[in-house]
């Protein structure tokens, strides 16, 4: 049987690695990307679909896929604004999620972040949680919510935060033992790897993948 994913945020850090795994690959027969701008990846089973994810309505009927993997988010300096920050980490995923189960998606992956909480007095983590809660509310036969710590790999933007979390982590990484794993800098490939893995297991129900547990991939 034909199987089709579709990666929303597939240029972002851990999209883009997810991509590359999920095309050397023979599980799924066409792989969809959301983009706004066209991308430099190609292959027989790649579909770039472009789109104004401002205007994702639009496109409704063309979210369709098996397993849709949402890679997308942002910060709020990259954001500007609350407002912003909260389009781009909870309504355009929130979005998919509805379109693609309309159309007939069993499975959701979506990355979130350590913390995430609905009812956090952190903006972030509050967002985090919220999109998570959304999306369980659109009622996928298998849904998946990975929480990764402090993502490190090749970024095209560079990230203060992450550049001295990184310099951290080199010096101080061998105090993240026991209960203190979970806080540990993870690369992005070992999130990607986690996301391909676990989507082939088809799982029913919704599960939630710390970032301890993603170190493993």
């Amino acid at each position: 049987m034909s199987k089709t994913a579709l990666i929303a945020g597939a240029t972002g850090l851990v999209g883009e690695q997810l991509l590359g795994l999920i095309l050397r690959e023979d599980y799924y027969d066409k792989v969809i990307v959301l983009t706004r701008r066209p991308i430099k990846k190609h292959g027989e089973k790649l579909v770039n679909l472009l789109v104004d994810f401002e205007d994702l309505e639009g496109y409704a009927s063309q979210i369709k896929a098996d397993d849709i993997y949402c890679c997308l988010g942002t910060t709020m300096k990259k954001a500007g604004s609350k407002d912003m920050f909260r389009q781009v980490d909870f309504t355009y995923p929130y979005q998919i999620a509805k379109f693609a189960h309309t159309n007939g998606a069993q499975q959701f992956l979506l990355i979130s972040a350590l913390g995430a909480n609905a009812i956090s007095s952190i903006f972030y983590n509050k967002v985090k949680g919220e999109v998570e809660e959304a999306i369980a509310s659109v009622g996928f036969k298998c849904y998946h919510i990975f929480r990764p710590s402090l993502l490190m790999g090749p970024r095209q933007e560079k990230r203060l935060g992450e550049i001295l979390g990184k310099a951290f982590f080199k010096v101080f990484g061998f105090i993240f033992l026991g209960p203190l794993k979970k806080y540990e800098a993870i690369d992005s490939v070992r999130v990607a790897r986690a996301m391909f893995a676990i989507a082939r297991q088809s799982n029913a129900g919704r599960h939630i993948h710390e970032s301890k547990e993603l170190q493993q991939y």
